[in-house]
């Protein structure tokens, strides 16, 4: 069995994910940067509390992301 091919990898130093090592991680992470910020703009004009859950929910669905396809996740100290 070959090793997963992990869209995000670790960060060096912390804890979470850096950002996308591969073109997977990428078609994800510009959609969904440009989701957030015309949704944003559009629900802010609606209601400041529901841009607020939108931007949890989109939150979400990316931490989401990157533990099902990102190496996983650990505090570290570097090399």
């Amino acid at each position: 069995m070959s090793d997963p091919q992990y869209w995000f990898r670790a960060k060096r130093y912390g804890w979470g994910w850096g950002l996308p090592a591969t073109w997977q991680g990428w078609a994800f992470l510009i959609p969904w940067l440009l989701v957030l910020v015309a949704g944003s703009r559009f629900i802010a004009a609606i209601s400041r509390e529901g841009s607020w859950l939108f931007f949890a929910l989109m939150v979400a669905a990316l931490v989401g992301v990157c533990y099902k396809k990102g190496e996983p996740p650990r505090w570290r100290w570097g090399e």
